[in-house]
């Protein structure tokens, strides 16, 4: 392992089980802050997701995006104007299997890419506040606030 990737203390040795509960001292996110764009891999059922992290916690996984089957439908109906509603979920960490940068590989492009390339719109200014400032304009991507019900009386 590089130098710069070594930990001065032992808990990097621990490691959380790929389908399993989560391991104390093991959570260590890194560069998985809220507004990555990733692609997480589920099990029990198994599912791939990709979207925005809005919070990883030792809890679990909250995101907004799509399931990775629905991406190609879903930039579609992004890119023509169509209604769309991007999922904000919550993964329970002992669903998660692995959780990766959505970043190119080589000459293949990132989804994040493919959906700018598209669209034109950032998929990350697109989807990272959905779950912060309420629901999603569903034509121009901005965001507004959700109101109660106004009393008709």
């Amino acid at each position: 392992m590089p130098e710069d990737f070594k930990r001065d203390d032992d808990s990097s040795a621990a490691q959380a089980p790929a389908c399993g509960p989560f391991v104390p001292g093991s959570f260590v996110p890194g560069p998985f802050v809220s507004g990555s764009m990733v692609v997480v891999t589920l099990c029990n059922p198994r599912d791939k997701f990709w979207g925005a992290i809005l919070a990883l916690a030792p809890e679990g996984l909250s995101i907004t995006g799509s399931e990775l089957a629905s991406f190609e439908d879903w930039v579609v109906m992004v890119k023509n104007g169509e209604s769309f509603t991007p999922a904000i979920v919550f993964f329970p960490m002992h669903r998660i299997e692995r959780i990766e940068l959505d970043l190119p590989d080589g000459r293949l492009t990132s989804l994040s890419q493919r959906f700018l390339a598209k669209t034109g719109l950032d998929p990350a200014l697109h989807l990272g506040s959905a779950g912060a400032n309420g629901r999603n304009d569903r034509h121009t991507g901005s965001r507004s606030a959700i109101r109660p019900a106004e009393d008709p009386a």
